[in-house]
């Protein structure tokens, strides 16, 4: 991992899809239902990262866990 001067609180997958309409669609799989979209690829990351920010902060207010992130494996297979 590059050290690029940032703290680094929490790395989490997410998997961005065109979505069919245009735009695209962005989904965090270890935060169930933690969603976004935007215009553009740099829009809904930015959008991503403030969903996931303010999920983790909705379970920490209630005092509820905030799961970890998942091991995970990415594939692209072709079927």
């Amino acid at each position: 991992m590059v050290k690029l001067g940032i703290e680094v609180k929490n790395m989490r997958l997410v998997i961005i899809t065109p979505d069919a309409d245009g735009g695209f669609v962005a989904e965090c799989p270890s935060l169930p239902g933690c969603m976004s979209e935007g215009e553009t690829r740099e829009e809904t990351i930015e959008n991503i990262r403030e969903a996931i920010r303010g999920y983790i902060a909705a379970l920490e207010q209630d005092g509820l866990p905030v799961p970890g992130e998942v091991e995970s494996e990415v594939l692209e297979l072709a079927v």
